[in-house]
């Protein structure tokens, strides 16, 4: 069974683990990760803290709630998910949730689950709608969107010039 496990350090040699996979498989970004990729366990864990409170929120950022996908005692996954879109970065690039999957998990419906449960998320702390954004080559990320009632609703230039999808997704 998987379930979404709020961050904290208690999970610190699995975090780090999980981590070193997509730095192994020559991906140096872990989308949804609320920098964990760019930053040490406890810079990271510093920055989510901050991040959860509307008062201590980064000014470029908007109150967020960062989640590990966890089959048993495994991290498989990782989420953040932005209460609002406060920034105009998340307003047209970025979206409510971002995601990774652990590079040796994919490709078997973790993905569809990890979104599954955080829209999950998103409408216990209110929201309506969501939205989400993806490379337009990144079929994995499509599947799961779509999978989830996602609907795209415009296609776009990243800022590094690759095009992408925006989704949106109602209840």
């Amino acid at each position: 069974m998987v379930t979404l496990v709020k961050v904290n350090e208690e999970y610190k040699e699995e975090a780090l683990e999980f981590k070193k996979e997509f730095f192994d498989c020559n991906e140096t970004v872990i989308n949804g990760s609320a920098l964990f990729d760019q930053l040490s366990f406890d810079d990271w864990m510093d920055l989510v803290k901050k991040n959860e409170n509307i008062e201590t929120v980064s000014k470029d950022w908007a109150v967020s709630s960062v989640f590990f996908l966890m089959l048993e005692s495994k991290i498989i996954g990782i989420t953040e998910i932005r209460h609002s879109l406060t920034t105009p970065f998340l307003q047209e690039y970025a979206g409510h949730i971002g995601y990774s999957i652990r590079p040796s998990y994919r490709k078997k419906g973790y993905g569809t689950k990890l979104l599954s449960l955080a829209k999950d998320y998103c409408r216990e702390i209110g929201l309506k709608e969501i939205r989400l954004g993806c490379y337009c080559d990144n079929v994995g990320s499509i599947r799961v969107i779509e999978n989830n009632q996602g609907i795209c609703i415009k296609k776009k230039e990243y800022l590094d010039g690759k095009l992408m999808y925006i989704y949106e997704i109602k209840w």
